[in-house]
Parts: structure tokens; sequence; C-alpha cells
């Protein structure tokens, strides 16, 4: 009996080939997938709360080991929308709660609009501005902030003593008045102090003096619509409507089917809204542009068409439409 002891192929190199190919394809996809995680790989849990206080770019996330406090904070606008607040206006009672804490406390806010503008909300180490925003404590933000009647929560975890600020971070308003203070632990407040008054002298007959005669500021004339309307550097501030000069030209005319043009040359966002401050009509919103942003509208009825900012809202103009 003869055995055939002829050597045998188990495969072919062409399958073995396949083989190799698809081998090589699995690790070329497995090392793109993981190369393209690599910061995920080297990096801690993402802390889910705020980063610790003070320079946030080195510390670590706060450690919540003691108590919980629930803050309630409301934007609020006085009628002449010059003052800004959270929840009273100056001289009320609540009126930028300070809220008291020790390290490693957390602090929940649920924070409301109930203005008519927009505003946002944030935790600082910062005594001025709107920057250096501790990471959890934010509410929206100044290009997407919350808008009237909408609502947010967030968390703030103290690290260590110092004294924090909640503040609106739209530009601006946290100098009209959108300010409090956190205060942790050992961290005081330096009050200022007020000098007496001196007394009056007596006097034995006191004039009473003149009344000084105000000018009254008289609206513009409308001009004819000659390029964009400009929202000039410093419009978010108050004081431009004492002027008229929140929108340039204030009072403009065009034809009908005309477009109008607006263009932001400040540095702080603003809208161009049709309506009056808190009464919007809807005819015409921009929404929020930025710095450097334009806004279009063409109005094809004829009449008068006023307008504001939704965020600055002593910021008003009028187009009117022949």
């Amino acid at each position: 009996m003869s055995h055939d002891n002829s050597q045998i192929y188990r495969t072919t190199p062409a399958r073995t080939g396949k083989m190799m190919a698809i081998m090589l394809g699995i690790c070329l996809v497995g090392g793109a997938i993981f190369f393209s995680m690599w910061d995920y790989w080297i990096s801690e849990p993402a802390p889910v709360v705020a980063m610790m206080a003070g320079d946030s770019g080195s510390a670590g996330p706060a450690a919540h080991t003691g108590a919980t406090i629930m803050s309630t904070l409301s934007f609020i606008e006085s009628s002449d929308f010059r003052t800004l607040a959270f929840n009273a206006l100056p001289g009320e009672p609540d009126n930028n709660p300070t809220i008291n804490m020790e390290v490693g406390d957390k602090v929940v806010f649920d924070i409301i609009n109930d203005g008519v503008s927009f505003h946002a909300f944030g935790v600082t180490a910062d005594e001025e501005g709107f920057g250096g925003i501790i990471a959890g404590s934010e509410v929206a933000s100044a290009s997407n902030p919350l808008k009237a009647g909408e609502s947010g929560t967030s968390e703030f975890i103290a690290g260590e003593d110092g004294v924090y600020y909640y503040i609106c971070t739209v530009p601006g308003h946290r100098e009209q008045g959108m300010v409090g203070k956190i205060i942790v632990g050992d961290a005081s407040v330096e009050e200022q102090v007020m000098e007496a008054a001196p007394e009056p002298e007596v006097m034995e007959e006191v004039m009473a003096p003149e009344p000084e005669v105000m000018e009254e500021v008289m609206a513009p004339e409308p001009v004819a619509y000659d390029g964009p309307i400009s929202l000039p550097e410093g419009s978010g501030v108050p004081g431009c409507e004492q002027t008229n000069e929140c929108y340039i030209p204030y009072h403009v005319t065009v034809s009908a089917g005309e477009e109008i043009t607006w263009s932001n040359d400040d540095t702080a966002a603003h809208t161009v809204t049709s309506g009056a401050p808190g009464a919007p009509d809807g005819l015409f919103d921009s929404s929020l542009f930025m710095a450097g942003g334009t806004f279009s509208v063409t109005l094809d009825e004829a009449g008068e068409y006023p307008y504001f900012c939704m965020v600055h809202p002593w910021m008003t103009g009028i187009i009117t439409v022949n």
C-alpha cells in the first residue's frame, strides 16, 4: 500500500493576502480611534460642577464636602432700564442678596429672567467686568442669553476662602447693578465708611436759589436713509438716549420696499427689534448680533416703525416708510 507524501497546502497565497489585508485594516482603524481619543485617555474624569474658586486654569475641581445652599435669583430692571438688579431694586429688601458659605459648600442657583431685556449669569472672582466666569456656574451667555421669561440652573462649589461675585455676564449690565457677593469662609468685605456730613451753619436768612431753566432736548428731524444706521460705540451704556444717539441717525425716512441696514459699531452685542421697550410687536427682529455684524430688513407698508434693543432697552430709533 502506497502513501502520498507530497506537501499539502492548507490555504492559498491569495487567501493569505486577503487575511493580512483585513488584519492590517483592523489595526489601522483601531489605532485611528485610539489616538483620536488620546485627550480622553490621558485626562481625569470631567468635573460636573464648578472649578475650584481662584485660578480656574490651574486648579482642579472643588469637592462638595459641605452643605448645599439653594438660591433663587431673578433679573429685574427699573422702569427706565437704567438700574438693573437681582430680586429687588436698590433700597428694597432682598436686593442683590449676599450669599455666605464655607469651603466645600455648594450653592445651586435657580435663575429666572423676570425683566424684558436679555440677561445671562455666572460667578467670577474678578472685582469688575464680565470675564473670568468659573466653569459650571454659567446660565446662558452674552452671545446666547436668556430672553424674558426664560430660566436656568447652575452650581458653584467653594474651593477656598475668598469673595466672589455673581453677575449678569451681558456687557454693561454688571455696571448697572446686576452684581451680588458670595463670601466664602472668613473672607471679609470692606464696607465703605461714610464720613459724617458737617452740620450746616445756622444762617439768619436763607435765600432760595432761583430754579435752573432746563433746556428741552428735542427729537431730531427725520433724515433720508443714506447707508447703514450705526449702533455706535458706547451705546450699550445708558446716556446715549439723552441725545437720541443710540442709533445714528435716530429717525430716518425710506421709500416702501427699500432695504434698511443697521451696523453694530459697538463692542457689545445688540438687537434691532420693532416695537417699544417691553412691548415688541413682532414685525422684525434681528436677534442678537455681535460687534461688526449687520442686519437688514425691507418694509413694504407706509407708516412709522419704532424699534429698540432688547439687551439695552434705552436704545430706541424710528423708521418712517413713505
